[in-house]
């Protein structure tokens, strides 16, 4: 009677092999940093009352400037990125296309009552995109895997790469195994010859009911025809960002969490100013902050990440772009940052 929304635990061989991994302990995997989703020990009637009575200023005012791209004809001489709003984007070079955790539905929860998108961000549909050459999902949460999503791009999508266990949900939906790859964090899979994907340690959790870590929760090094970029997923800040920085001797570009952070969850997202740390410590020489400006997930207004993440760079002398959604980027130029966040 499980609705197919909420997926399915891993069984069978794919839960022999989870059980065999070091992350894996006492039935449910483990952070590498003790880690809690509520250190604070909150009670969960205190968390609804603060959401049932959050500001006005989590959700923007008038519409967001979002812009709308032609996915279908993106330039292959440059390494480009179209971000969708929290999440979700495409990277595309020399006609292979990468998409990340896309939720293009219209929510990030399995009702549509909940998780609904800011007004004028849903500016993508499964339609829009092209032909995906690897699909990288990062963990099973609904604001990163959707289940109405991936059943429409199914057919366009030639090989997905994700963490131990979110496998089964893929199977569950009607995704055929062979074009499912699951990695535990230092694993390693070779897409083509010119595009290596490695799973690397987050500080997060995973699940898509009350049962949580049943699988695993990644960040990914993606080498792509000799770029290195650094895929973060979610993340609360620890010691892993140092050492995926010196493994990989540095990024050209990581895509980072700023947003949905509180201090009631202080260890599982990250503040603004250490998404900056985090990037200095992965020598990123540019940072695209993700994982804002499109759902309601937090009690911050919903442009104080990107304001204090601003504010963090400069002092810090990291450089950052965040364009507008579906606005592209291209790696290695000149982009004409404006502050399109400053309205309330």
């Amino acid at each position: 009677m499980r609705p197919k929304v909420f997926g399915k635990h891993p069984a069978g061989n794919r839960l022999a092999r989870i059980e065999q991994s070091p992350n894996y302990r006492e039935g449910s995997f483990q952070n590498l940093a003790p880690t809690s989703v509520n250190p604070n020990k909150v009670s969960a009637l205190k968390m609804l009352k603060d959401f049932a009575s959050k500001p006005k200023t989590v959700v923007p005012g008038q519409d967001m400037p979002a812009v709308k791209t032609d996915l279908l004809s993106s330039d292959p001489a440059s390494l480009t990125v179209v971000w969708f709003g929290h999440s979700s984007y495409l990277i595309s070079y020399k006609g292979f296309n990468v998409l990340i955790d896309p939720v293009l539905s219209g929510n990030a929860s399995p009702v549509a009552l909940f998780g609904k998108p800011f007004k004028g961000t849903n500016k993508y549909s499964p339609d829009d995109l092209p032909a995906i050459d690897l699909l990288l999902i990062t963990h099973d949460h609904y604001d990163h895997l959707d289940y109405r999503t991936i059943t429409q791009i199914d057919s366009k999508v030639k090989q997905i790469v994700t963490p131990l266990g979110v496998g089964a949900h893929l199977e569950h939906w009607g995704v055929a195994p062979d074009k499912i790859t699951e990695l535990d964090w230092w694993d390693a899979a070779a897409v083509t010859p010119e595009v290596t994907v490695t799973a690397t340690p987050a500080r997060h959790f995973s699940g898509r009911g009350l049962a949580r870590a049943k699988t695993l929760w990644t960040s990914y090094a993606l080498q792509l025809y000799g770029y290195k970029l650094f895929i973060g997923g979610d993340s609360g800040y620890d010691a892993q960002f140092k050492v995926i920085g010196d493994r990989f001797q540095g990024f050209d570009l990581a895509l980072l969490e700023c947003g949905q952070y509180g201090e009631d969850w202080p260890q599982i997202h990250m503040l603004p100013e250490e998404t900056v740390k985090a990037a200095k410590e992965l020598r990123a020489a540019v940072l695209l902050p993700v994982h804002w400006a499109k759902f309601t997930l937090s009690l911050h207004a919903w442009n104080e990440p990107i304001k204090r993440l601003a504010a963090a760079a400069q002092k810090e002398n990291q450089p950052f772009v965040a364009p507008r959604i579906g606005e592209p980027y291209r790696l290695g130029e000149d982009h004409p940052q404006v502050n399109w966040w400053a309205f309330e």
